[in-house]
């Protein structure tokens, strides 16, 4: 119908493109959060307690915080993605449901005019 928006599939709004990219960002700092918990292990367990001292240790301590940090940042973005993704699916819906309003609208309009000029 004329001036009618049409519902775009899915995928190919905005909203859905920047999605894609913070799953893609989400999956990043995952493998890196998991990359780092490696790297920890391997200095806490390869290297003896006597060497894990001073700059050591304390490079060994930020390395397992930095791991937790990025853990929880991992976290967050696949919370907002799910919102996002969520609230994707509820504009969709709206979308559709307008969609149909409008052409039930216009059927109607049609059915009218047709009634007044019988």
């Amino acid at each position: 119908m004329a001036g009618q928006q049409q519902t775009s599939p899915r995928g190919t709004t905005s909203l859905d493109k920047t999605l894609e990219k913070s799953e893609q960002v989400a999956a990043d700092v995952q493998r890196a959060s998991d990359n780092l918990a490696v790297v920890n292990t391997v200095l806490e367990q390869e290297l003896p307690d006597e060497v894990q001292v001073g700059e050591v240790a304390l490079a060994i301590e930020q390395t397992s915080q930095l791991e937790e940090k990025l853990a929880k940042s991992a976290e967050k973005l696949a919370e907002v993605n799910a919102a996002l993704s969520e609230e994707i699916e509820k504009r969709l819906e709206a979308t559709a449901e307008r969609d149909e309003s409008q052409a039930l609208a216009e059927k109607l309009k049609a059915k009218i005019r047709a009634v007044d000029a019988g």
